[in-house]
């Protein structure tokens, strides 16, 4: 799969147009290049998102993306749209502002250039569905508001909780997650936390005993991670090289490691822990499967 491979600031940029701005998708070694434009006036995080899923589905695409966030002015408006007309770019936009949209709409008509408006078509069905018009405001999502405080916390008690350090604390966790070495519990936990989740992460180290107050909780979700033996010895060796250490330890024998993850494993299923094996699934997946769980608990109780 080709990547977006390249980002450029719209308004700070002053590189040269491609040699053939007659289409904004060309053809060069097996892949097709796009011109991509993104205009918002907040600070871009949801059009980035949206723009990176989309763009995933064309894995033959190399994105060349230009950047104008906070674009509060109708001059970075009309740079933007001056710079796609040049490169035969296309502009996902998101503006909130009635008179910059207009600005945005209106240009990319008189200068034949591809616009996309990103919100327009969910914020105009939820107002349908709503019966009640949507009250236009740049970046409300990002105001600091109590879910932004709810992130921050989450973020400090997660910082605090990693690799089992203040096993007391554990009893104010919202999610709990237990694996061996190099099973993406302290990644998994920190985007847990972006999304507001208090998640602690506990390593489940042979000979050594797990903290007793794992054992007697019944607030938190505790979730196991578990992975191929053969990714784990992967995962291991290259840890360890990157350290510089090149011996030969249990750490990275299979044998050792199989033994280590089927102890691991029946200790979740004796405790009634869900289990999640993570040797095909990104960060952002394992967590979407954790988070499915916290919520039916919640629904539940």
């Amino acid at each position: 799969m080709t990547e977006p491979v390249e980002s450029a600031d719209a308004e700070a940029c002053g590189e040269k147009p491609e040699s053939s701005p007659l289409s904004p998708l060309f053809t060069g070694e097996g892949t097709r290049r796009l011109h991509l434009y993104l205009v918002s006036d907040a600070t871009g995080e949801t059009l980035s998102s949206v723009a990176k899923a989309a763009l995933s589905q064309f894995p033959d695409v190399a994105a060349v993306q230009h950047v104008s966030f906070m674009a509060r002015s109708r001059n970075q408006i009309e740079r933007a749209l001056d710079m796609a007309a040049s490169t035969g770019g296309l502009i996902l936009f998101t503006l909130v502002n009635i008179e910059l949209r207009n600005a945005m709409e209106e240009g990319a008509l008189a200068r034949h250039v591809p616009v996309i408006n990103v919100l327009d078509p969910i914020i105009q069905n939820l107002a349908a569905y709503l019966g009640t018009p949507a009250r236009p405001m740049p970046g409300r999502q990002h105001a600091l508001d109590a879910d932004y405080f709810r992130r921050i916390e989450a973020m400090n008690f997660t910082l605090a909780q990693d690799d089992g350090q203040n096993p007391q604390g554990l009893m104010e966790a919202d999610v709990i997650l237990l694996g061996v070495s190099r099973t993406s519990k302290t990644p998994t936990a920190v985007y847990l936390a972006n999304r507001g989740i208090k998640t602690a992460n506990v390593p489940v180290v042979p000979g050594l005993p797990l903290p007793e107050i794992l054992f007697e909780l019944t607030g938190p979700l505790i979730v196991g991670l578990t992975t191929s033996p053969e990714r784990l010895v992967q995962i291991r060796r290259h840890r360890m090289l990157l350290l510089g250490q090149n011996e030969t330890t249990d750490y990275i024998d299979l044998e050792a490691i199989n033994r280590e993850l089927t102890e691991a494993r029946r200790l979740f299923v004796k405790q009634g822990w869900p289990v999640i094996d993570v040797s095909r699934r990104s960060i952002e997946e394992t967590s979407a499967a954790i988070l499915n769980l916290y919520y039916d608990r919640l629904n539940l109780m």
